[in-house]
């Protein structure tokens, strides 16, 4: 078996990556476990060192990385280098994460008059499983966010290659040993896998201690039930589509409606809708005219371009014809270019009472479609926000004189939300330490954490305490001297690793 490489402009093969056989996986697996232990007692900066040779060599290869995307993504040759950049510059960030030391939560109690000494410290999982997504081949492929934190966090990475672009996760499978290898991380830190079956015996495999994945709710959904089907169940940390609201208030739409409108258009059709934080539904006060807004500026931009897979583009015209059969009226379409896995941007129409009675039009249809539906009170408007289903993101447009309402809103949709913009549109993901990209069930299986941002690390490590252990053999971090130089509460204090060094 193998998994073919295809262009989607016009469906042509590019070319074919065998499968992996078991004993590939099985082999990948047991060299990153013989590997764990390494990775976990290597300082924090070391590992910074391997991240940032991981970011030149993207960078060193940056126009043929995305000349060879574009053949399997059709996503255009200027994103996806500028898509390389964003990678590099996620891996420097997750290096500096680590350097920093404080996702470790070193935590010391001296004790003292019958209390024993306490201390605590996050350590490693151990190798994790990571399956890359399809719309993002970079900043979330197999060697994005997942892979980064996992890294810094001290977990080695097996990934499995996304069969929408096979070359390209093999040629960045390549570029990542060697460049992991001259750096010094040890055999085993990172490898890659291709084939659903290879896919499976990975997250079955006894040695892997965690999954990462992005992509669809059906494809995270069926490896957390895997997972959850082993002897010693994991965790699986699911990033998933959903649909995610965009509010747009009465003093809003008065003031710059039509800014919205386009906006909206813009956010909703970015990577022809192939985006997790796409603005999927669009909530107008009726009689503003924002619906036909909306309407119009489809018209005009007139969004053309491919999807990822022909899974996706049958998906995608499925997924319309649904929301038709749910009761969607479709208020403007742009027509699709002939060749290839194309897809026709839309936009359907929906009332409250539709929405709040068919929970199958609250269900993402991944690629350019949104819904719009305008709300006649704010009672109408509540009733939607009610029913509304997890998502990743959600965006509020208010004006300040509206600041009850205002106030109300952005608390409401952050019951359901991971972000809340206001006054903006959620397509793009800042990779930072306050960021948080995930959200309730089912946008993720785990909503207290994310998969972008320094706390992205947070989910590859498990807390360790040790009771009244002799310096010497105690882990770094929780050494009298602080050899790894890193933040620390001391007796409830927390205390910079600078001010320990004074």
């Amino acid at each position: 078996m193998s998994v073919q490489s295809r262009d989607p402009r016009t469906g042509q093969v590019n070319g074919e990556v065998p499968d992996s056989p078991p004993e590939a996986v099985d082999a990948a697996v047991s060299a990153a476990a013989g590997a764990a232990p390494r990775l976990a007692a290597v300082a924090p900066g070391e590992r910074a060192g391997w991240l940032r040779a991981l970011a030149d060599v993207l960078e060193e290869n940056r126009q043929r990385l995305a000349t060879l995307a574009d053949r399997e993504t059709a996503l255009g040759e200027e994103r996806l280098g500028g898509e390389v950049t964003r990678t590099a510059n996620q891996l420097r960030h997750y290096a500096a994460a680590a350097e920093e030391g404080s996702y470790l939560e070193a935590t010391i109690d001296h004790g003292g008059e019958g209390s024993p000494d306490l201390r605590r410290v996050n350590v490693p999982l151990g190798p994790v499983a990571v399956f890359g997504a399809s719309n993002f081949p970079f900043a979330f492929g197999v060697l994005g966010n997942d892979t980064a934190s996992a890294l810094a966090a001290g977990c080695p990475v097996v990934a499995k290659a996304h069969p929408a672009h096979p070359l390209l996760c093999t040629e960045l499978r390549d570029l990542a040993v060697a460049a992991l290898t001259g750096a010094g991380a040890p055999e085993g830190t990172y490898e890659v896998v291709h084939g659903f079956a290879a896919g499976e015996r990975l997250v079955l495999h006894p040695a892997i201690s965690a999954v990462a994945f992005t992509g669809s709710q059906s494809g995270g959904l069926a490896l957390w039930r895997l997972a959850a089907s082993r002897d010693v169940v994991i965790p699986v940390y699911a990033e998933m589509g959903t649909v995610n609201p965009l509010v747009v208030t009465p003093g809003a739409a008065r003031k710059r409606g039509a800014e919205i409108a386009s906006g909206f258009v813009s956010s909703y059709t970015l990577g022809m809708g192939q985006f997790c934080t796409k603005p999927g539904l669009f909530l107008a006060p009726a009689g503003a005219g924002l619906v036909e807004a909306v309407a119009g500026a489809l018209r005009s931009a007139a969004p053309r371009g491919w999807l990822l897979t022909e899974a996706i583009a049958e998906a995608y015209a499925s997924g319309v014809e649904r929301l038709a059969a749910a009761g969607a009226r479709v208020v403007a379409r742009v027509d699709a270019p002939e060749a290839g896995w194309a897809a026709a941007p839309a936009l359907l129409s929906v009332t409250v009472a539709d929405l709040t009675g068919k929970p199958e039009l609250l269900t993402e249809c991944f690629g350019p479609v949104a819904l719009a539906c305008e709300y006649a009170d704010l009672d109408e408007l509540r009733a939607v926000l009610a029913v509304l289903p997890g998502s990743l993101a959600a965006a509020v447009h208010a004006e300040l004189e509206e600041e009850e309402l205002f106030t109300e809103l952005v608390s409401t949709l952050s019951r359901t939300a991971g972000r809340v913009v206001v006054d903006g549109y959620p397509t793009g993901v800042v990779v930072g330490w306050a960021q948080q990209h995930g959200g309730p069930w089912p946008a993720t299986t785990m909503p207290q954490t994310t998969s972008v941002g320094a706390h992205a690390l947070d989910r590859f490590v498990r807390p360790v305490a040790y009771q009244n252990a002799p310096d010497q053999v105690l882990p770094p971090p929780l050494r009298d001297g602080n050899p790894w130089r890193l933040p620390r509460r001391v007796n409830g204090r927390l205390v910079p690793a600078a001010e320990e060094e004074r």
